[in-house]
């Protein structure tokens, strides 16, 4: 089982997400345990490498009825990284009300007419298998619940562009409240813990990594 974990804070390991991001790893392996290791994880970190900006050969070639396919290598690469994983663990912050540009960036790339979604009469139709995603979304400020100071236009539409290419199965988890001190870190985090545990979406994701030890228990036994 190969999990593909995006992160997009530019604070990388030192953030919040990050560490939470791990956290879940953590609790995935424990499904699969005492085979473990079939849990492969497959990083892609948008802040430490940088993805090159959109230019105009690019945009010529999504165009062109015969397009120069040299130019679609980094969206490929990045189309085959979700292709061969079975989940998606993506660590972003909410840069002003929506998703930072590094985040955008990869949506531009991964969504790609033809490729990863048909364009048909009733809309955008996903032409990527479903998979279970997790999508930690961290915030100083708080945009979500009887506290919300400020809109949130990040879940809406990362929600949109992932079902755009097939993806539905897809839990928001919130660490909001990051700049008011450590009580209200440790708040959202245990808040996000619950509702994590709590979702079919870290179920099914959970249920997957049972299966792949059993999976690999019996192939293990088959050749002994």
């Amino acid at each position: 089982m190969k999990i593909l974990r995006i992160n997009a804070s530019p604070h990388g390991e030192a953030s919040h997400g990050y560490r939470f991001a791990d956290e879940i790893v953590g609790m995935v392996r424990e499904h699969a345990a005492p085979a473990a290791s079939v849990i492969e994880v497959i990083e892609r970190d948008l802040a430490a490498a940088p993805l090159p900006p959109v230019a105009r050969d690019y945009a010529r070639a999504i165009t062109s009825r015969i397009p120069d396919k040299t130019q679609f290598e980094v969206s490929e690469q990045l189309i085959g990284e979700i292709e061969t994983t079975d989940a998606l663990i993506i660590n972003t912050p909410m840069h002003n009300f929506t998703v930072p540009a590094a985040l955008k960036l990869w949506i531009d790339y991964a969504l790609r007419i033809h490729r990863t979604f048909a364009a048909t009469p009733e809309g955008k139709i996903g032409r990527m298998r479903d998979r279970p995603t997790i999508v930690i979304v961290s915030s100083g400020g708080v945009h979500s619940g009887a506290r919300a100071r400020q809109p949130d236009f990040l879940t809406p539409y990362l929600r949109y562009a992932l079902g755009s290419i097939g993806i539905h199965n897809v839990q928001f988890l919130f660490l909001q409240g990051l700049v008011m001190g450590e009580a209200a870190v440790a708040e959202a985090l245990d808040a996000a813990r619950i509702q994590l545990t709590r979702d079919a979406v870290f179920a099914s994701l959970t249920a997957q990594a049972a299966g792949s030890a059993r999976m690999a228990a019996g192939t293990a036994a088959q050749n002994a």
